[in-house]
């Protein structure tokens, strides 16, 4: 007899019961308006992570008062206005079996004017420079108080409308988490006292929303100098009101440690859960943790340890919705691969997500085969050549997926034997499941050419070759080996005692990165002005300190290469030259140009459903989520092209 799985079991909130231990957590997403009013977007997000098989589904970190707005399209939860489209949410969420549920939160001194048009407020005027450094305002005592209340009424909106759960946002260095800190809390009066803030605001919703389910989110520890470590931390939570709680959830760092808040791919599967265990044996309640849950297997271990009672999971669900039921029935789901490159994204506007194209999308997103079908080329395996066959195939189409290569996965796939980027396999490796369930024929180390093609009388073409470095004209190159980057690692050559780059973008900061690590000495000279520029904050928050401490890699940045001499090369730095030692062989890393040499031979065959370029192919590629949603949006215009028997355009 099969044991039962420890998540599949349903688990008591105060008033509510969760279905299994499965928690959509709060995670900032910029879907609602600029008022922070919900939107058919964002209900649509939320209602498929419901459908997923979550029990809990959490919004995000929503503002009580109007100046602890942090992010432009934030969700707001400060006036009445909001409560329409909260309850046509919840709505939402309940009629696919789960709960709803939204965070309570104030950014203090993280909200910046130029997001909420307020002066940012803080127990200690102490800017933070990691959002612009804006200095805030000392909370006066009645403001306290107001806010206090803000929080309250915010309470009472979220019960009008039917959510079911409130968590108050006590981490992640937001204004109850800067109270609780010795770091941002230098006061002298009464609010000195870490938890005053946090308790007073706890009897605030329970006098003013009694009966909702009612918990409280906070970082184990903040993980920098001077700030909470786990101990004081535990003797923070001992003095809160957790008797008057339901359910705590625990998470780590703040933002001047945000590697702690959105963990890197390096770092382990379920590395906060030690951190949760105490509270879970020590507190008669039940506890959460989050911290890169992104396997069955992880989840399975921490609750069945009695790490934790329930699991918050953000990138994971972001990535899949599916998850959950996928965990419940052993099924495949589309994994997160830790990029960061959704939180990355989050000032520039609604989050997005590297390996799931229909993220923000849902409403988009095709459900159903279709009853037209036609046969389609897709030429070239990486992530967008995958992407368009899968869509294809899932549609009902009948795909042919070539590659000169003898795998697929194409350059994404030499990516992720890099040490900086160990999750990104999995994608590689779900698609390849994807793709033999789906019967797509596969033609590796095939190289087609437009009469082969022609041949076979596709319906349509999909190119999807990606692209190749730039030429590079250096005078005196061959007086020493040079090539790009991506055929030194197409190579499977093993690490050299030295090499150059000539490059400081992501892929030389990458590739730089594992061979320091093998034990290389490296060179690296860029025209940038920092290492891997076109790479997010978070992204980087570890390769750079890394990076920095090695002693093996000397770097030459704001310089480019003007001639190669045997085992030094000239620089130019401002224009002014000079002769540095570069070892080894000369990698160049200048990106990518698109590697389109087929195309005016395809067109010419001038196939029905048209010739179409995706990725790097197309020169939208840059980063795996242009490619994939580019792929997934041509497979869409082909579907609808054939379902309307339409001719286009090649």
């Amino acid at each position: 007899m099969t044991a039962p799985l420890p998540f599949a079991a349903p688990l008591d909130l105060g008033s509510v019961r969760l279905r299994n231990r499965f928690v959509s957590a709060p995670m900032e997403r910029n879907y609602c308006e600029i008022d922070g009013t919900m939107t058919d977007e964002y209900i649509a997000y939320l209602e498929r992570r419901a459908a997923g098989g979550a029990a809990l589904v959490f919004t995000e970190a929503s503002y009580v008062r109007a100046d602890g707005k942090g992010r432009i399209r934030q969700m707001g939860v400060d006036v009445d206005e909001r409560i329409p489209g909260i309850a046509k949410m919840a709505e939402a969420i309940h009629a696919q079996g789960a709960l709803a549920g939204v965070e309570l939160n104030h950014g203090g001194r993280t909200a910046q004017g130029a997001v909420s048009g307020f002066v940012p407020v803080a127990p200690t005027p102490i800017p933070c420079a990691v959002v612009g450094g804006e200095m805030p305002e000392q909370l006066e005592n009645d403001d306290i108080e107001h806010i206090i209340e803000c929080f309250g009424e915010a309470a009472v909106r979220c019960r009008q409308a039917g959510v079911d759960v409130l968590s108050l946002h006590g981490g992640h260095g937001y204004l109850i988490h800067q109270f609780l800190s010795p770091v941002y809390n230098h006061r002298d009066d009464e609010w000195a006292d870490p938890t005053l803030f946090v308790n007073r605001i706890i009897d605030a919703v329970r006098t003013m929303a009694p009966g909702i389910a009612l918990g409280l989110r906070f970082s184990a520890f903040e993980g920098i100098d001077g700030g909470l470590d786990a101990e004081t931390t535990r003797a923070c939570i001992d003095a809160i009101d957790t008797d008057r709680l339901d359910f705590l959830d625990v998470s780590a760092g703040n933002y001047e440690s945000g590697q702690w808040i959105i963990q890197p791919g390096e770092w382990p599967r379920g590395l906060l859960a030690p951190y949760s265990e105490q509270y879970t044996r020590d507190f008669d309640l039940p506890v959460g943790v989050a911290g890169r849950i992104s396997s069955p297997e992880a989840a399975a271990r921490i609750i069945e340890s009695g790490q934790a009672d329930f699991v918050s999971m953000a990138r994971t669900l972001h990535a899949d919705p599916d998850f959950p039921n996928r965990a419940l029935d052993g099924g495949r789901y589309r994994p997160c691969i830790a990029c960061n490159y959704c939180i990355d994204s989050l000032a520039a506007g609604p989050v997005p997500c590297s390996v799931n194209p229909w993220v923000g999308r849902e409403l988009e997103q095709p459900s159903k085969p279709v009853d037209v079908t036609v046969r389609v080329a897709v030429v070239g395996a990486g992530p967008s050549g995958m992407a368009a066959a899968r869509d294809l195939a899932l549609a009902g189409h009948r795909v042919d997926l070539y590659d000169e290569r003898e795998y697929l996965g194409g350059d994404f796939a030499l990516a992720s034997r890099l040490h900086e980027y160990p999750e990104y396999s999995r994608i590689v490796d779900w698609y390849l499941a994807e793709i033999a369930d789906l019967d797509v024929t596969c033609h590796t180390g095939t190289r087609v050419d437009a009469a082969a093609l022609a041949a076979a009388d596709f319906d349509a073409v999909v190119l999807a070759t990606g692209g190749r470095g730039p030429a590079v004209d250096l005078p005196g190159a061959e007086l020493r080996r040079v090539r790009d980057v991506r055929d030194f690692l197409a190579s499977g050559e093993p690490a050299p005692d030295a090499i150059t780059i000539f490059g400081a973008d992501r892929e030389a900061a990458a590739v730089a990165d594992d061979l320091l690590l093998h034990g290389t000495t490296v060179v690296m000279i860029g025209p940038q002005e920092t290492i891997a520029h076109d790479v997010g904050r978070r992204g980087k928050i570890v390769l750079l300190p890394r990076l920095a401490a090695s002693e093996n890699l000397t770097t030459h940045l704001s310089s480019i290469v003007t001639r190669v001499e045997e085992d030094r090369v000239v620089i130019s730095t401002g224009g002014v030259e000079r002769t540095v030692d570069a070892p080894g062989e000369l990698l160049i890393s200048h990106g990518v140009e698109p590697r389109a040499d087929l195309l005016a031979e395809l067109r010419s065959l001038a196939p029905r459903l048209g010739v179409h370029t995706v990725g790097d192919a197309s020169g939208d590629g840059g980063s795996i989520h242009a490619a994939i949603v580019t792929a997934v949006d041509v497979a869409t215009k082909i579907t609808a092209a054939a379902a309307a028997r339409e001719q286009v355009s090649a």
